[in-house]
């Protein structure tokens, strides 16, 4: 089951074990520049609002009021990352899509866990998710783009833009498999001291970004750990600015800061690793996915306003994954915006 609280997606499965619980929520950050370089992890800067969809059914496009799940608004060219958390420490295995193409292999949605490659998230080793994996170690951004232009890795791998939105499987650990790795845990513990469209248009889908340093995680407990006959499926559906409004009566957040703004500042950028996990190789398919910029020039669009580079970040190490430091910055106050 799943619950909306406090705009964020509470994952519960209690009928495989109490403690099989977890959280996601999407974090609004900066679009980091599209200019062919690499770039470390920019800020949350704070949760998008999500809403239940089936509360607006009567203003909904008839595609919108089927799919259930929850609305999210972005501005288009908007940059968003994904936040993972929890109760503990019970793990799952998260399958991530736009538009009915995985975020981490490129090919296209199954209802099932494969290995090879590997199409699936590890929690709670992976703490967040930025964007598509290209190669190993890099990701490109998750960008927000109208549906039907041509910018969403939907069109460019599916040829259509049909679904749009993200879309979200966990599943949980085995009951068994959790209780025993619990098991060995005392055991060491014991031993050892302590733009502007109209409701009824286009959606949001999202584009490929700026590259970005950010691992993906090898699984390291095994395919047979995952208990496939209890996954929890969401739908995000993203909408526009005018959408949301439309729909919910409600004003979309005011727009991020752009990168520049957020470097000149002095406010820190961020880089993470951990070297007791291997990251997993990145994906072929996603690495031949042009990216907003590209298509952009392709198509003679400027499609990304303030995309200049940023030189002079100054970049926080967040190394331990049992001690992570805060994506944010806590003095807003001092942007230009």
């Amino acid at each position: 089951m799943i619950y909306l609280e406090h705009d964020q997606l509470e994952i519960q499965c209690p009928e495989v074990h109490d403690h099989a619980r977890c959280s996601i929520s999407f974090q609004r950050t900066l679009r980091i520049p599209d200019d062919g370089r690499d770039y470390p992890l920019p800020p949350g800067l704070g949760c998008f609002p999500l809403r239940h969809l089936d509360d607006y059914a009567d203003r909904l496009p008839g595609d919108w009021a089927r799919r259930g799940g929850v609305i999210m608004p972005m501005f288009q060219a908007e940059a968003m990352w994904l936040n993972f958390g929890g109760y503990g420490s019970y793990p799952f295995a998260l399958k991530i899509a736009t538009g009915k193409v995985c975020a981490i292999t490129g090919e296209n949605w199954i209802n099932h866990l494969n290995t090879n490659p590997q199409d699936y998230l590890v929690l709670p080793e992976q703490p967040w998710l930025d964007g598509y994996c290209i190669e190993k170690g890099m990701i490109r951004q998750f960008v927000a783009m109208p549906l039907g232009k041509g910018y969403t890795v939907e069109e460019q791998v599916r040829g259509a833009a049909q679904h749009g939105g993200l879309q979200i499987t966990a599943y949980p650990m085995k009951a068994e498999r959790y209780e025993a790795m619990r098991v060995r845990l005392y055991d060491v513990m014991d031993a050892a001291p302590m733009a502007m469209q109209s409701p009824q248009e286009e959606g949001m889908g999202l584009a490929p970004g700026g590259r970005m340093r950010q691992e993906i995680y090898e699984d390291d407990y095994g395919l047979d750990a995952w208990d496939q006959r209890h996954p929890v499926r969401c739908f995000i559906t993203i909408a526009n600015s005018a959408q949301w409004m439309a729909i919910t009566g409600e004003r979309p957040p005011t727009e991020p800061p752009t990168a520049l703004q957020y470097t000149e500042s002095g406010l820190p950028w961020y880089d993470y690793y951990d070297a007791d996990n291997e990251a997993v190789s990145g994906s072929e398919i996603l690495k031949s996915v042009k990216s907003v910029a590209q298509t952009g020039e392709e198509k003679g669009e400027a499609a990304l306003p303030d995309n200049e580079s940023i030189n002079g970040t100054k970049v926080v190490s967040l190394r331990d994954p049992r001690k992570r430091e805060v994506r944010e910055y806590s003095d807003s106050e001092s942007l230009d915006s």
